[in-house]
């Protein structure tokens, strides 16, 4: 049995490993099959037409070169074999698998003697080693390297790549332990992989470094630039914060990692210090969709409240990362409302990125296109220079987000559930089979669900342990009304966002979830300025939008205002009458799924429409 992603050593949730929560055919089915047939191998291509894994092979040789790719390159190559190595866990050798060995074979290759590895940094022609803490990225490199090689580990069992990456953290120990450099990275990433290869190896000295870096972070050892010390949460220390700031990528990956620390050093004060910048940051400065970043300039999050949907980033990285905290919060907590944006974050932000051929990807997420995508700059090499466009493409000077989305759609079934010593915990609803050994015995559960087009969730035991186990639903903060029943018989269980039911099950047994799925209107916090006067309608875990390909064609997006009185859902699709400011004219209208925006042709396009004053 392989190993999940995540694995603490003691949590009140322990993760299942991606062989015991398999994904079906259905909405996440269908999408992480599109992960390993088109995402990955439209990765690899790219990366070797541009040259980032041919640094590898030119650093191994010895001779100078010229470095292609941007300085963080390196690690999308690691995010590549460690989203080939979860499509293993998950499904055994496959087509990807010759990938991983020779992507491996290649960083090996370039392994200093010492165990320092990184392509653009330290060779006689090239700028010295740690000479660039902000923006160098030589850390965080060498954290999305180790995190690949301990998904590769659990999911093939071999240490080609997991030898690679323990020199490297030894030398990291050296290099930054309690009598070396008092440095941090100014991207945030090596703290996460550290724990994780502790929890791999049981070497202390790992974990010890990881709490290392996060003690040091907000103690001002970055150098002051144009953004800030929030920029890279050198402000304040992480224990003494009370909400995200700064780069919302770097902010929700030092929060993973610090989480990490404090679950395995059971660091209680550190924990809670990070439940409240969960909090605060839910309830002030994430948008609707759970997209994290309202900043282009700098990629970070605004002060409270600060949510113009026209100029919202909420970069597909920063919804990845931002599911990496709330997961590791969930299994230390079993706090439902971690689950909540979970489910936000992966319908509204990992949904929408892909195009539906699975070759072209948005890097932000807006919730306001004003205008029609259209042509966007291409450098010399065919990709786009800057991620805020309007249209999917097929590749960026930073490509951080579809390395990123490959490795989150790989290991997607880590999401689904969770166990304890007497039960299975289901915290995300997609078919799937779920496999785990509870109350003494093994327990078999088949999920199958048309969800979100439908909110029937069936659960049906094909294998019980013979003791008394326990079945936990999730009832989802949106969905009033909830009904449950076992083997068609209504049930009530226990009030609260969680529904449990404990008995002695028998293969056969059924229950059937029903979640209201009927539209919701949703007017904003009145400190949101930007969208004053606004409201946006949900469906389930779905945001809706108003796009202009659906609106007559005399009408521009900018004069159509809503009522909301008129919102309701005919034949599985949810319609509204718009109200054109101009005439006063009256249509009824599609609000279709965010995460379906731009698929037809370039659009505008708004989740937050303007409230119609009443009918004419």
């Amino acid at each position: 049995m392989s190993a999940p992603p995540v694995q603490p050593s003691h949590t009140l949730l322990q993760p299942l490993p991606l062989d015991r929560a398999r994904l079906a055919e259905g909405f996440w089915g269908r999408l992480q099959s599109l992960g390993r047939s088109a995402v990955i191998p439209h990765a690899v291509e790219w990366m070797e037409r541009l040259g980032w894994v041919a640094n590898f092979d030119r650093a191994a040789s010895g001779a100078r070169y010229e470095h292609r790719g941007r300085e963080f390159a390196d690690s999308e190559i690691y995010k590549i074999i460690e989203a080939v190595s979860w499509e293993h866990a998950r499904s055994g050798p496959g087509a990807l698998d010759p990938i991983a060995d020779d992507l491996i074979r290649r960083v090996a290759a370039a392994q200093e003697p010492d165990g320092y590895l990184h392509t653009l940094f330290g060779r006689p022609w090239q700028a010295p080693r740690y000479s660039d803490f902000t923006w160098g990225h030589e850390l965080y490199c060498f954290g999305h390297l180790i995190q690949a090689a301990v998904a590769h580990h659990r999911a093939y069992g071999t240490r080609s790549l997991l030898d690679v990456a323990v020199r490297l953290a030894d030398h990291v120990c050296v290099m930054f332990g309690p009598g070396g450099l008092n440095r941090v990275c100014g991207h945030a990433e090596i703290e996460v992989a550290l724990v994780e290869l502790f929890r791999t190896t049981g070497e202390r000295r790992y974990l010890d470094q990881a709490a290392l870096f996060v003690e040091r972070r907000g103690t001002g050892t970055l150098p002051l630039i144009e953004f800030g010390r929030a920029f890279a949460q050198d402000d304040l220390p992480v224990r003494k914060a009370d909400v995200l700031r700064g780069h919302a990528v770097r902010a929700l990956y030092l929060a993973a990692g610090a989480t990490d620390v404090a679950i395995e050093t059971g660091d209680r004060e550190l924990l809670d210090a990070l439940r409240t910048q969960w909090d605060n940051t839910v309830e002030r400065r994430t948008y609707l969709t759970g997209g994290m970043g309202s900043h282009h300039m700098d990629e970070a999050f605004g002060e409270d409240h600060v949510l113009p949907p026209d100029r919202s980033y909420c970069e597909t990285c920063a919804g990845v990362a931002s599911v990496m905290f709330s997961w590791r919060l969930l299994l230390a907590t079993g706090d439902p409302r971690h689950a909540d944006l979970i489910e936000r974050t992966l319908y509204n932000i990992v949904a929408t990125s892909p195009g539906d051929d699975g070759r072209s990807f948005f890097y932000a997420n807006t919730l306001h296109q004003r205008h029609p995508g259209g042509e966007v700059p291409l450098n010399d090499d065919g990709v786009c220079i800057r991620g805020g466009s309007g249209l999917r493409q097929a590749w960026y000077e930073v490509s951080c987000c579809p390395p990123n989305l490959a490795r989150t759609l790989a290991g997607l079934g880590g999401y689904l559930a969770t166990t304890t010593s007497d039960g299975i915990q289901i915290h995300q609803y997609a078919s799937a089979t779920i496999d785990a050994v509870v109350a003494g015995g093994p327990f078999e559960l088949e999920v199958t669900t048309d969800y979100p087009h439908s909110g029937v969730v069936t659960v049906t035991v094909r294998q019980a342990p013979a003791r008394p186990a326990s079945i936990s639903l999730r009832d989802p903060e949106w969905s009033t009304g909830t009904r449950l029943t076992l083997n068609s018989v209504p049930v009530e269980p226990a009030a609260g966002a969680t529904m449990v039911l404990t008995r002695t099950w028998q293969a056969g047994d059924r229950l059937e979830l029903t979640l209201d799925l009927r539209p919701r209107v949703v007017r904003p916090d009145h400190r949101v300025d930007a969208v004053r006067g606004c409201v946006a309608v949900q469906r389930g875990p779905e945001v809706l939008a108003m796009e202009s390909v659906d609106l007559p064609p005399s009408w521009a997006l900018e004069d159509a205002a809503l009522l909301p009185d008129t919102v309701t859902a005919e034949n599985g699709s949810v319609v509204a009458t718009a109200r054109h400011h101009r005439s006063g004219e009256d249509r009824t209208v599609p609000l279709i799924p965010y995460r379906s925006w731009a698929r037809r042709g370039p659009s505008a396009m708004r989740v937050w429409i303007p409230e119609a004053s009443g009918r004419s």
